[in-house]
């Protein structure tokens, strides 16, 4: 243990190197205060200083400056410590002045590199910035044009060898691969090309075990497993035979890492849920649509618009479901909202005359029959103000075989240009996932003039450099508009997936960036329990008010509406970049390709 505290001091005297006056500050026998208070004053010097052009800061490194010493004294504040439980100053002043750690919890290795990245910003020495400005500052007219479209020439050829690394469903090897898969799933289960085209021979045949997934495909022990203990411990688990076939047949997940992640839950997951399946007090709604579901079947967030949900299952069930709690089973008896509920629910939004908008979702409301889906569109359209109806499905995705010109053209009945907009909203999260069919369905919308619009749900399986760039662009090829890119929900169970807060801001600002903006339309959101959408790209909505000893940096979100009404703010412990960046490594990236992360807040 003594060993241990050595090496942690002598880590942390060298990161306060960085700064002297810290350091002094730090290392005194001052009350902790007294600290708070020096520290404070010190970082104010730094900041006049910088305004006042501080030569000793280089160019550009400023910003960073400026940003590090607002989030450091967001964390010196002691209302910070009030709404994290904890202190981040007297816990680096117990690792700097304690003679043992017996009775305080050693710092992860994620502290320590969180510690340097934020001292590093405060001394203007992040070094993330070449040592040289671009050749054509130094000129005008033509030869600084030219200068810079060779500048930007190469930006654009460093992106695409980024994403000329990601597998694409259009591509005619993987089309001409997945036709072999289609044959393979046909002749297990016995059937014929027509009913593979039957989005009702799909929902027969939904694939719900690991013996018959197995079966299918292989899998790693621990896929096998994982399935094994969803089946038997009643967590919710399906893949449709289409979607299986866009999974590779080998379990290497060189190519369909991000396809097999969407639907085979990881170990840690199932154990996870399983543990607070048995826990009565375990409450698994992490939005708290108990709180904003003034009725059953309706959950209302905003002043205009609200959900509807007439089912509560879909045709295959994604891993971090939000709604993953009231999924029973692929196949549940109770999924659809009886008839006397959703009467309700129709009569609660007809008495409710602020309501212009409705997101028909679930579950996934393209599992009803044609003839329920349009009786619930002329119900909704008989309410004369409602002016847009969204339909929330991810059915381009995982069986676009339902997308069929009947259902197609009863939905367009209800889009009236000028007086009422369908919309269909839908989740690709890979370029993997988009295939000749999944294109085709989404075109058989467009042709009637109905937009379709995605709702990437960023994971870590979807988050490497440029990696969302690809998908963007390959939506707007097929006809999708971009819409929002959603931090992953969830609590422990989902930690495998999560991808901390500075990874989205970073990939918005130094990778979607680059593409033109007609690309790029999606907004970074972090969906609050109970209150709603806080958007991420605006930093006035959410700060860092403290960093933890196991590396995660604890973020208050404020709620949408804080400037027309008196609400509560939102914490939350992010996952950590640290072990992020590690995971990362470990699939084989180049970590240095994301060293700016530690500067996004």
């Amino acid at each position: 243990m003594n060993k241990e505290k050595n090496q942690i001091q002598k880590k942390l005297l060298k990161i306060l190197d960085n700064v002297p006056e810290l350091k002094g500050i730090l290392m005194s026998e001052e009350p902790l205060e007294d600290k708070r208070r020096n520290i404070r004053y010190l970082l104010s010097d730094i900041l006049y200083a910088i305004f006042e052009d501080n030569p000793a800061i280089p160019p550009m490194e400023w910003i960073l400056t400026r940003s590090a010493i607002n989030v450091f004294r967001n964390i010196l504040s002691t209302r910070s410590e009030r709404l994290s439980g904890y202190s981040f100053l007297e816990y680096l002043n117990d690792l700097l002045h304690k003679k043992n750690f017996e009775d305080i919890e050693p710092p992860d290795p994620g502290f320590l590199a969180e510690v340097e990245s934020l001292v590093k910003a405060v001394a203007g020495k992040t070094g993330v910035y070449p040592g040289t400005a671009p050749p054509f500052l130094n000129y005008e007219g033509r030869k600084a044009a030219k200068l810079r479209s060779a500048e930007l020439s190469k930006m654009a050829r460093i992106s695409q060898k980024f994403m000329d690394r990601y597998p694409c469903g259009l591509h005619e090897d993987v089309v001409q691969k997945r036709s072999l898969n289609k044959a393979r799933i046909l002749k297990y289960f016995g059937g014929t090309e027509p009913e593979w085209e039957s989005w009702k021979w799909h929902t027969r045949h939904i694939i719900r075990d690991a013996k018959t997934l197995s079966s299918l495909i292989k899998l790693t022990e621990e896929e096998y497993e994982a399935v094994r203990l969803a089946r038997e411990n009643r967590i919710p688990f399906g893949i449709t035979p289409y979607y299986l076939s866009l999974m590779d047949n080998e379990p290497d997940r060189s190519m369909d890492y991000a396809v097999r992640a969407q639907v085979i839950p990881p170990l840690h997951y199932v154990r996870k849920m399983k543990e607070n399946k048995e826990h009565a007090d375990c409450s698994m709604d992490f939005m708290l649509e108990h709180d904003t579901s003034p009725i059953d079947g309706i959950t209302r967030r905003y002043p205009n618009i609200l959900i509807i949900k007439p089912i509560l299952t879909c045709p295959q069930i994604c891993v971090y479901c939000q709604r993953n709690w009231e999924i029973e089973d692929v196949y549940s008896a109770n999924a659809a909202l009886p008839k006397d509920k959703l009467d309700e629910a129709i009569k609660w939004i007809e008495d409710t005359p602020e309501i212009n908008e409705v997101l028909i979702t679930g579950g996934d409301p393209l599992l009803l029959s044609n003839e329920k889906i349009e009786s619930l569109l002329s119900r909704l359209s008989r309410i004369k103000r409602i002016e847009r109806i969204r339909i929330g499905t991810r059915t381009p995705v995982t069986l676009p075989q339902r997308i069929t010109e009947p259902l197609v053209r009863g939905i367009n009945r209800f889009h009236i240009p000028g007086r009422r907009e369908i919309l269909i909203v839908t989740h690709y999260e890979h370029p993997y996932e988009i295939t000749p069919l999944s294109m085709e369905a989404v075109q058989k919308f467009r042709r009637y003039g109905i937009e379709v619009y995605n709702q990437l749900v960023y994971t870590f399986y979807n988050s490497r450099k440029f990696e969302a760039s690809l998908l963007r662009h390959t939506l707007r090829l097929i006809g999708v508009t971009p819409y929002y890119t959603f931090n992953t929900k969830g609590k422990e169970e989902t930690d495998d997936y999560r991808v901390p807060i500075a990874r989205l801001l970073q990939e918005q600002q130094e990778e979607a960036r680059l593409l033109p903006g007609s690309v790029r339309t999606d907004e970074i959101v972090f969906n609050v329990p109970r209150l709603g959408k806080n958007y991420l790209r605006a930093s006035q909505h959410h700060d860092v008010i403290s960093i933890l000893p196991n590396g995660r940096r604890v973020y208050e979100f404020h709620p949408w509406e804080k400037k027309v009404a008196l609400m509560d703010t939102y914490i939350y412990a992010d996952v950590s970049i640290y072990n992020y960046l590690r995971k990362l490594k470990a699939g084989g990236e180049n970590i240095s390709d994301y060293k700016t992360i530690w500067y996004y807040y």
